[in-house]
């Protein structure tokens, strides 16, 4: 079986895309440069996609600072020190970027004749976007066969979301489990001019809680 992975860098969809392949699919890696300001993610992607073995990786460009409306891809600054728990949607959302990323995944997968999709989103521990939920996937797997010659032909495309009930903890202790290398990973939403994490952007902060409470170090932090 072969799947079209959408790989980010992070250690979320690295550790979707070795499920996956745990699960014996063969991965086709998708990476999307959108013009994030954390472009480092694109680099830590292709290390993460080396490790894996994946069949093949394709990297896309789409330039969604033309539209802006996020933190990340304007220069409006990235929060730092704020409370994750917030009610509200961040700064840090992107307008529509899962739903951009799927849409793209979905083309290439139906150009492979392939019927599934991973992506790693998680609506557990971080739901602040509303486009990492359990019913925005069900929605898009109806897009996708309502959409596509595939799907209209028969074929039924299925959303992997394999962490989508998942706390950041129980993603890092999966994947340790799995032997994964989160040392490959980048989270920083405002890396540091050496491409270090920031340590306080929300992603820092979650990506800390998540290793502390899974009695793990961080081997980032570690090198």
């Amino acid at each position: 079986m072969r799947a079209v992975v959408l790989l980010s860098g992070g250690l979320d969809s690295y550790t979707a895309a070795a499920i996956a392949k745990d699960q014996r699919f063969a991965l086709c890696a998708l990476t999307i440069d959108y013009g994030q300001r954390h472009a480092r993610e694109v680099e830590a992607a292709r290390a993460i996609g080396r490790a894996l073995g994946v069949e093949r990786h394709l990297e896309v460009a789409i330039d969604l600072r033309a539209f802006g409306g996020s933190s990340l891809t304007s220069n409006a600054p990235v929060p730092h020190g704020r409370n994750i728990d917030a009610a509200g949607i961040p700064s840090t959302y992107v307008p529509a970027r899962n739903t951009i990323f799927l849409s793209l995944a979905l083309g290439w997968a139906e150009t492979l004749d392939a019927r599934d999709i991973v992506i790693g989103v998680n609506a557990l521990d971080y739901s602040g976007y509303p486009d990492c939920r359990p019913e925005f996937i069900a929605a898009f797997e109806r897009v996708a066969d309502l959409g596509t010659r595939a799907g209209v032909e028969g074929g039924r495309f299925r959303i992997h979301t394999p962490l989508i009930a998942m706390s950041k903890a129980e993603i890092i202790r999966h994947g340790n489990a799995l032997g994964l290398d989160y040392g490959l990973t980048h989270s920083c939403y405002d890396p540091r001019p050496d491409g270090r994490p920031c340590g306080t952007c929300d992603s820092c902060v979650l990506r800390a809680k998540g290793f502390r409470e899974a009695g793990i170090a961080d081997p980032v932090l570690m090198g």
